[in-house]
């Protein structure tokens, strides 16, 4: 009775992401999870295909990470990271940029992938304000892009064929290109950069930066980049000053 009691609460109460609040998806109570596997409240165990959306990439429960997390609590949950440091930071950091090559050795911490976006963009006409260049406030990017669900990264996120068409006219306006078709050089064809290098090309005065998901577009329908498509492109940038 406890099970469906929670499920009729839920399901008259809370809106969950992507649903709607006349037809409600179907929902899973969870009361368990370890390594791939979610233990539901009806003694189901089912494998979690999508990894809490792609961030559980160690498993549930994972010894470590849990041992970590109670550490952590015991001696603070959290802090404000204006004008304040602390040890946890300061390792991630260090790790961060033992593997990151120069010249990117500075960290910017983000609490979610949205907002590590909405700081990429704004970092990015920041730093041509900075440079006196004030008119490069536009990016250029692909279709079938998935970055984000706050504004900033909803107006780079697919505009005809992506899920926020309905805020297109609120949203800023910027480039995109054609989602290339090859994924490994062996497949390379230069008509997959071809429309890309005429908009850079046009339009770099204006172009405060090129945003690309890292390897493949992941809600776009697991694209993998080409390898050479990705060296074009930052070939291109180097070019056009972007």
């Amino acid at each position: 009775m406890k099970n469906n009691d929670n499920l009729q609460f839920d399901a008259k109460h809370i809106w969950h992401p992507y649903s709607s609040t006349t037809h409600p998806s179907l929902i899973h109570e969870v009361i368990a999870a370890h390594g791939v596997r979610l233990t539901l409240s009806d003694g189901r165990e089912v494998i979690d295909g999508m990894s809490s959306w792609w961030s559980t990439i160690h498993g549930y429960n994972h010894p470590r990470l849990n041992q970590a997390a109670k550490s952590q609590i015991d001696q603070m949950s959290h802090v404000m990271f204006g004008g304040l440091t602390h040890q946890p930071a300061i390792d991630l950091a260090r790790k961060l940029i033992d593997i990151t090559a120069e010249p990117l050795q500075k960290v910017f911490f983000s609490d979610s992938g949205s907002v590590s976006v909405e700081v990429a963009i704004k970092m990015a006409i920041q730093y041509w304000f900075a440079q006196g260049q004030t008119d490069k406030q536009t990016l250029l990017t692909i279709r079938n892009s998935y970055h984000g669900d706050t504004f900033g990264a909803m107006a780079v996120c697919d505009p005809e064929n992506g899920m926020h068409n309905m805020f297109e006219k609120v949203l800023p306006k910027h480039l995109f290109a054609p989602t290339p078709t090859c994924i490994n050089d062996a497949d390379w064809q230069d008509s997959d950069i071809v429309e890309f290098r005429q908009l850079i090309s046009d339009n770099h005065q204006q172009l405060a930066a090129v945003i690309l998901e890292p390897l493949v577009q992941g809600a776009g329908g697991m694209r993998f980049y080409c390898p050479e498509y990705l060296r074009q492109v930052r070939a291109l940038c180097d070019q056009y000053n972007v």
